[in-house]
């Protein structure tokens, strides 16, 4: 398989791995998030509830106390004499009044208290007239300021209520069996387990909720909101009923003819009022009171900023729906909660980790398998051009000595210069596939990591002086002069006295990589330079900071910029390069930097020696 076949190969399935995993990231942080959002809204819905709860619990008390109110605590003044029978009669002279609680005590959070008789005439125990308002006034039960003010309360209510429409929202008033009026006892009466019909319905209509009006579903937690808004109405309702158990029915057995319906909250206009009918000595009545909404919003936003810092009421009218969901049990009243500031789970969420590590994990393998993968295709690169480079390189002397040994063989070669001539050139064929196997045997012990050898203390004149026969021999064959210079004299001072001169370099090497290295340098030269015109291979030594470099130079063509990047690759060549260029497989250039970083050393192309090529062999000095 071809290596860009490879890549494309490889590049589809990443293509497809990284589709897959985009796919699931997207749904694993989509459902994260889902279960994010149902954790704040569950937050939402409790701290909502608990508002709720102590809003209705605050609202609790002052409901109670309305609806236990007895029936004749409505007029100013009443007969003392009579406890609790025929309140309503005529007064006659030389009654002893008493004063009605609601006139000596206002109530706090009421603004006034009202009743209205069968005829529609409203009146108040707040605004006595004729005799009682001034007997109130010596008594010091209410100054005139107080009266007045309730008053312009009174005629404000009236002018705004409308009886009859007013009578038809309330409840019925509960009528008792004669037969069971007593005496107050310990024994529960049975026909006060529970609330009447009327009563309810209008638990029922309080607590009762419709679904939303766009046809979805409540959530769990509404739901319970609704329930809590249920169980509160009912037990509000059961605390109505034994309030007028205990104040307005269990009276003497003369009192049978008292009914009180419940106390129900509703609007009117801006107004929030309080009501119930009464039936007493054969009338009816409807008493109640305004409450102060101002007042009572205040009261209550106050006591639940710590839950819901931006929470408001806002009144209902007689028209339900989907937003009455968070609606008080105790008062046609909404909540609105506003921003929440609720920590529904502070920790990061798991996935959030996860899926930066799972993408992590999948870019580490994606560029491990990447790593892997340029590695076999280079290595059959490699391998191809080795293969390639080697046939072409063993061909030309292994056909050459086919040919010169036949001809010697078959005796067709008769002179002997000639037969010198082909001998000569069968040892340069023989010397350069020798240097070809060298090489491949050094590289690959290179690749299987068992080249390196111990260093030693090298004095490289010496090393210079005994390697330079065979470095000139090579320099001669391609009819080019060779040289060596050493440029590191130092100064001795001798046992006598006087100074001498002396050239000496210490190096840290293996001699055999040494000479390996130099080998390919100078037979690079040889082919690649041999057309000069000035033909001389020079080697420089000299000390360079802390260390020796040894300088191999040329004065042919040098080497073009293009082909630098790939100089010291092995195997760069291939056979039609090779064919074009001159004899070898681009070996040797690799090798020798290979073995100079084994010795601690380096091998580099001097740029900028612009004639010729110059390379450098850095090593480690002694």
């Amino acid at each position: 398989m071809r290596p860009w076949h490879t890549w494309t190969l490889f590049a589809a399935a990443l293509a497809v791995v990284l589709a897959a995993l985009a796919w699931s990231t997207r749904t694993i942080v989509r459902l994260d998030r889902a279960e994010v959002e149902a954790r704040h809204q569950t937050a939402v819905e409790e701290a909502v509830r608990l508002v709720l709860w102590r809003m209705d619990s605050a609202l609790a008390p002052l409901i109670a106390q309305e609806s236990g109110q007895p029936y004749f605590a409505y007029v100013p003044f009443y007969p003392a004499e009579r406890a609790y029978t025929r309140m309503y009669a005529n007064i006659s002279a030389g009654d002893v009044l008493m004063p009605s609680p609601l006139l000596m005590q206002p109530q706090p959070r009421v603004l006034v208290h009202f009743q209205i008789d069968a005829a529609g005439r409203f009146s108040s125990p707040q605004v006595p007239v004729g005799e009682k308002r001034t007997l109130a006034e010596q008594q010091g039960y209410r100054s005139a300021a107080e009266i007045e003010d309730s008053a312009r309360r009174l005629a404000a209510l009236s002018d705004t209520l409308e009886p009859d429409r007013l009578r038809d929202r309330l409840s019925l008033p509960v009528v008792r069996n004669p037969a069971v009026v007593s005496l107050p006892s310990d024994q529960p009466d049975a026909q006060l387990a529970g609330p009447p019909p009327r009563a309810q319905a209008m638990v029922q209509q309080q607590a009762v909720r419709p679904q939303p009006s766009d046809g979805g579903k409540l959530t769990k937690g509404q739901q319970r909101i609704i329930e809590d808004n249920s169980r509160r109405a009912q037990q509000q309702v059961e605390a109505q009923q034994g309030f007028m158990s205990g104040n307005l029915l269990n009276v003497d057995p003369y009192n049978t003819n008292v009914a009180a319906g419940l106390m129900q909250p509703f609007w009117i206009g801006d107004m929030l009022v309080l009501a119930r009918r009464i039936s007493a000595n054969g009338q009816e009545y409807i008493q109640g009171c305004q409450l102060d909404w101002p007042a009572i919003r205040q009261w209550l936003l106050t006591d639940v900023r710590d839950t819901l810092p931006a929470a408001a009421l806002e009144p209902m009218g007689g028209r339900t729906d989907d937003r009455a969901i968070y609606r008080l049990a105790a008062l046609p009243v909404r909540l609105i909660s506003g921003p929440v500031p609720v920590d529904a789970d502070s920790a990061p969420s798991t996935l959030r980790i996860s899926l930066p590590l799972a993408w992590a994990c999948v870019l580490v393998a994606a560029t491990a398998v990447a790593v892997l993968l340029k590695g076999a295709v280079s290595l059959s690169e490699r391998r191809g051009a080795f293969v390639s480079a080697v046939t072409h390189e063993l061909r030309t002397p292994l056909t050459t000595f086919r040919l010169y040994t036949d001809l010697l063989e078959q005796g067709r070669v008769t002179g002997e210069e000639k037969r010198r001539q082909y001998l000569t050139t069968l040892r340069a064929q023989a010397e350069r596939l020798c240097h070809l196997v060298d090489n491949v045997l050094a590289y690959a012990r290179l690749e299987r990591g068992n080249h390196r050898r111990p260093l030693e203390t090298i004095d490289l004149s010496d090393w210079l002086a005994q390697a330079g026969p065979r470095l000139a021999e090579r320099a001669a064959q391609a009819g080019m002069e060779f040289g060596v210079v050493i440029n590191d004299e130092q100064a001795a001072v001798s046992q006598e006295g006087h100074a001498e001169r002396r050239s000496r370099l210490f190096v840290r090497a293996d001699e055999s990589a040494m000479e390996q290295i130099l080998l390919n340098l100078v037979d690079n030269a040889c082919k690649y330079a041999s057309g000069a015109e000035r033909k001389a291979i020079e080697i420089i030594a000299g000390r360079r900071g802390t260390g020796v470099e040894i300088m191999v130079r040329d004065h042919g063509p040098g080497i073009a910029e293009r082909d630098c990047r790939t100089l010291f690759r092995p195997f760069h060549k291939s056979a039609s390069k090779a064919a074009n260029s001159a004899p070898g497989v681009g070996l040797g250039l690799s090798l020798s930097r290979r073995l100079a970083r084994e010795m601690g050393g380096d091998l580099r192309l001097d740029s900028a020696i612009q004639t010729g090529a110059c390379f450098v062999l850095s090593l480690r000095a002694e």
